[in-house]
């Protein structure tokens, strides 16, 4: 009997991938959207398959799974600026809501649960690089609140499970993470550059320029991942690339990548936008032997030859979905 996998998030960048190599490994795959930020493009090359099946469902509500599980990985979540201020109160729900109806699910079919935290938990830190046993600085009223707080939550409530109900529980602390299926113009600085690049637009830095990320590919972020939930480690762990860069020089690296001769033009910085991003990933090499293996420059490539595949309509369409009627939940 092969063994069965749950992934919620599964139409989602992440999501789309782990699937891909959970069916790799041979898992019987469950994915799990709702399809608010998913797109069932990213994983329809699954469908003809018998070790996939998929079913359309927000995990907010009561989540019914027939047959045994063996894991469960949880990636239901906005996770862009644009997705998350458009539908606060969706992000809150599926990071508290929807954990405690998986952790539910998790002691009931006695299935290790592994959840997807962020770098976010941090906030704007005031410790560089970030490592795990850092608490955050993090603003719980600002508009970023709702992503931050819904995902320190979630981490509460399931050490909570896993102290209390002695359940099977992983964290992983998502660090930026890039690559093919990640989608245009939702906010976050990859997908943005690019879509500009090859729209002949300028490319858009917030702020002075000066504040630094991390970027990791996600090849390597989903081998961290699969390695953290075969590993016996419950507490937070890193994964990400601890290889910084500002924004303002990564611009840079963009226009060089590309071929473009656009300016880079600077807008103010968003509240409570964190001008540090590094992850200390010491505890992943060590208990995980883990560490990134795909260069900047490669992931960059690989990225950029993924977007240049996408029509002129995909590339100039904007984001257009109605999220009201789920704010009103």
């Amino acid at each position: 009997m092969k063994k069965r996998v749950l992934i919620t998030g599964a139409a989602g960048f992440l999501g789309s991938h782990l699937c891909d190599r959970f069916i790799k490994e041979g898992f019987h795959v469950i994915g799990m959207d709702n399809l608010i930020t998913g797109d069932l493009k990213n994983i329809e090359h699954l469908f003809p398959l018998e070790q996939f099946e998929f079913f359309h469902h927000d995990v907010s509500k009561y989540v019914h799974v027939a047959g045994d599980l063996d894991y469960i990985l949880h990636f239901a979540s906005p996770a862009s600026p644009i997705d998350y201020l458009k539908i606060p109160i969706q992000t809150l729900k599926v990071g508290s809501l929807g954990t405690h109806n998986l952790l539910g699910l998790a002691k009931n079919k006695k299935a290790r649960l592994l959840i997807a935290s962020t770098s976010e938990v941090y906030g704007d830190p005031l410790v560089h690089p970030q490592a795990e046993d850092y608490y955050g600085n993090v603003n719980t009223i600002g508009p970023r609140g709702v992503y931050d707080e819904a995902k320190r939550f979630q981490e509460s409530i399931t050490m909570a499970y896993h102290r209390f109900h002695g359940l099977e529980t992983r964290i992983v602390r998502i660090f930026n993470t890039y690559g093919p299926r990640m989608r245009l113009n939702d906010g976050r600085v990859i997908p943005a550059f690019m879509g500009q690049a090859l729209r002949g637009e300028d490319l858009t830095v917030f702020g002075d320029g000066s504040q630094t990320r991390s970027f990791c590919y996600v090849d390597d972020q989903v081998e961290g991942i699969f390695r953290l939930l075969m590993s016996d480690y419950p507490m937070p762990v890193n994964i990400g690339n601890p290889n910084e860069i500002s924004i303002s020089d990564f611009a840079q690296e963009i226009i060089k990548l590309t071929g473009t001769d656009q300016k880079v033009i600077y807008k103010d910085l968003p509240q409570d936008d964190p001008m540090k991003r590094k992850p200390d990933i010491s505890l992943a090499k060590e208990i995980l032997n883990w560490e990134p293996q795909v260069s900047r420059e490669e992931g960059m490539r690989r990225t950029f030859e993924y977007f240049k595949t996408l029509s002129p309509e995909e590339l100039d369409k904007r984001e257009h979905k109605d999220f009201t009627q789920h704010n009103r939940r």
